[in-house]
């Protein structure tokens, strides 16, 4: 396990799991949002995004943890990585995770990310752009294409762990040796 993408729903915990892991294997963490978003909530074009995507993949030749998968980033990601990890939660655990997260940072107003000024807040919390509707959305769909993916004889390099709760998560990440 040097090459990994941590995947799941919106709220399941990537960013927090994927630093974690990376921290303990001595690998390169590598955020997905970072690299997309820009300064008030503008994406990066594909060209842009996936210039920095393989510079950061570059800069961790010796191995690195990705959180999060976008659609246009499969392929990048997936010829080179040797373990994908799915944390596969209930929906309730998710929305209660995320709805958590969220108001903490509405209130902190602390940016989301590095490279942009992107903070939540009431307005985008609850447009049409909103987070929570993504979730209602996204979180059948991401079950059925994730299991279909882990199906896929194109993806057989890869090894799947699912992790279906955050127990578990956790024991996984304690069975795992701290590289010294």
């Amino acid at each position: 396990m040097k090459f990994i993408n941590i995947i799941g729903t919106t709220g399941s915990g990537k960013s927090t799991f994927a630093r974690k892991l990376a921290q303990k294997q001595q690998l390169q963490y590598i955020e997905l949002d970072n690299l997309l978003w820009l300064d008030d909530w503008q994406e990066s074009a594909d060209d842009v995004f996936f210039c920095k995507l393989k510079s950061s993949i570059e800069a961790a030749a010796t191995g690195w943890v990705i959180d999060n998968l976008y659609t246009r980033s499969i392929e990048m990601i997936w010829s080179q990585v040797d373990t994908v990890i799915w944390l596969d939660y209930s929906f309730s655990l998710n929305l209660y995770r995320l709805t958590k997260r969220t108001l903490s940072r509405v209130l902190s107003q602390q940016p989301l990310w590095e490279n942009s000024n992107n903070r939540e807040n009431w307005k985008m919390m609850l447009s049409r752009k909103s987070i929570f509707l993504w979730m209602f959305q996204k979180y059948p769909q991401n079950k059925q294409r994730y299991v279909a993916m882990m199906q896929d004889s194109k993806y057989q390099h890869i090894q799947f762990i699912r992790l279906t709760s955050p127990k578990q998560t956790e024991a996984f990440l304690k069975q795992i040796k701290a590289v010294q």
